[in-house]
């Protein structure tokens, strides 16, 4: 993440620093006319985060009491790169997915809430500064050298490693994802923590971010534990971090391409939000497989005009009423009227 955070400074955070803690009065004509000889109060010394990419700092890197590598000033630079990159992922990729992928007649299922997509996003809007705010310290420990992060590929434990961290890092994060969202299901903690998240049996791409912040944050530890275990390369760190919420995004997207018996795609996901004690897996059916979680998609999902039958939809709330009751009781969520789907 310091590839991030550096580019992050070049073009944003020294201006900002530089503009609200100077290391001397600014000048009237700030920014125009920015340090000319800050560079004489600051001992700070530029280094490029990767050897792949240089970018010389400007005159602002300099001026401001915060230099690039104060302690502070990267917790509170990561705190606003996450909240501002989860909010970016969240609206255009999910947007995309809404008005491209989503199947608009799943709005018409029994058990789609009133203003869901907008409950959706509000939730997602609610949960990511604070997803941000503690997550930031575990990425300040990564820049700061704490992990097991490296730069060039000739610095990997062995060449081969650097194909080999791809595959570790999905199954790791895949296995430990399992048992913390399994564990989120737990009755001690399921109606406190998970079930914001379950508050959409039928989601959309705009549920993929809508939880509450500290299941999301649980969620999430495993991407950031990672790299205090094994060596991972830096770049592809950051390209991991953005694949993830891409999946996120498309196992909320109702759209069952395909029948894999391995990948935990949105057929399996739309079954766990629908009947809630199956497939609590991220990538794979692997774990739920080995736990006794796993319930295989039925055949007619993947045939559009069945899975968006009257009749399918009532074999569905059937069995989602008859579970719920023994998950959380009585059903407090508010429906859209007949009336409104049926126009």
């Amino acid at each position: 993440m310091d590839v991030v955070l550096e580019i992050s400074d070049q073009f944003l955070f020294d201006y900002m620093y530089a503009y609200l803690l100077p290391v001397r009065p600014a000048p009237y004509d700030f920014p125009g006319k920015i340090f000319d000889n800050a560079t004489t109060v600051s001992t700070w010394q530029y280094k490029p985060a990767t050897a792949y990419l240089t970018l010389e700092p400007s005159s602002a890197a300099y001026g401001s009491a915060w230099v690039r590598d104060n302690l502070y000033r990267q917790g509170l630079s990561l705190f606003f790169i996450l909240w501002i990159f989860g909010l970016l992922t969240y609206f255009i990729f999910a947007s995309l997915s809404y008005i491209f992928i989503f199947d608009k007649k799943t709005m018409e299922h029994p058990k789609f809430l009133k203003n869901q997509v907008w409950l959706e996003i509000k939730q997602a809007n609610s949960a990511m500064p604070v997803m941000a705010l503690l997550t930031a310290p575990l990425l300040v420990l990564e820049v700061r050298g704490y992990g097991f992060l490296y730069d060039t590929l000739d610095e990997a434990p062995t060449w081969w490693w650097n194909f080999f961290q791809f595959p570790l890092f999905l199954l790791f994060t895949d296995f430990t994802i399992y048992w913390i969202h399994r564990g989120l299901h737990h009755k001690s903690v399921y109606k406190q923590l998970h079930k914001p998240h379950h508050k959409w049996i039928m989601p959309t791409p705009f549920a993929s971010h809508a939880f509450h912040p500290l299941d999301g944050y649980a969620q999430s530890l495993p991407y950031h534990f990672f790299p205090f275990i094994f060596p991972l390369q830096k770049v592809a760190y950051v390209g991991l971090f953005v694949f993830i919420n891409f999946w996120t995004i498309m196992i909320h997207d109702g759209e069952y391409v395909a029948n894999n018996p391995i990948i935990n795609g949105a057929a399996c996901h739309s079954i766990h939000h629908l009947a809630f004690n199956y497939n609590y897996g991220q990538y794979t059916t692997l774990w739920d497989r080995l736990g006794g979680s796993y319930r295989a998609p039925e055949a007619e999902m993947f045939q559009k005009e069945v899975k968006m039958s009257k009749k399918h939809w009532e074999a569905e709330v059937k069995e989602m009423e008859t579970i719920l009751k023994d998950v959380e009781g009585e059903d407090d969520r508010v429906y859209e009227p007949e009336t409104k789907k049926s126009r």
